[in-house]
């Protein structure tokens, strides 16, 4: 068993993309957070803020680690640690050109077809300020 990212304690598995958000199983989607972090008023399942910053330093950390701008199959589960079976089945919506995928699509996908950015998190503070 793993400790949480942020107090020590025995810690959970949770999906940064959710899987009803479209998430899927693979090491830089997890986050392992103890009852109190994952679920509690503090955790990402409760609070907007968290969330989003979750996925905002998940997305960062997927185009950091896909340097080039575009990917084989074989690269990607090698970089990723995904399956690949999986990971075909992910991405055969996008095409496939003759150097790979592109960086942009597979990160798209990843993020569960959602691409996030620092404007969301400004916009939640704005609604926050608001209330």
């Amino acid at each position: 068993m793993l400790n949480c990212e942020i107090c020590g304690k025995l810690a959970d598995k949770h999906h940064i993309v959710y899987r009803s958000q479209g998430g899927v199983d693979f090491p830089l989607n997890f986050k392992y957070l103890c009852s109190e972090h994952h679920r509690g008023v503090n955790g990402p399942h409760k609070n907007r803020k968290i969330d989003l910053e979750y996925k905002l330093e998940m997305q960062g950390r997927l185009e950091k680690l896909l340097n080039k701008q575009f990917y084989t199959l074989d690269e990607l589960v090698k970089l990723l640690k995904i399956n690949k079976g999986m990971l075909k089945k992910l991405l055969k919506e996008y095409k496939l050109y003759k150097e790979g995928y592109k960086k942009s699509d597979v990160v798209f996908r990843l993020m569960g077809r959602k691409k996030y950015t620092k404007y969301m998190l400004e916009e939640y503070y704005d609604f926050i300020a608001r209330c």
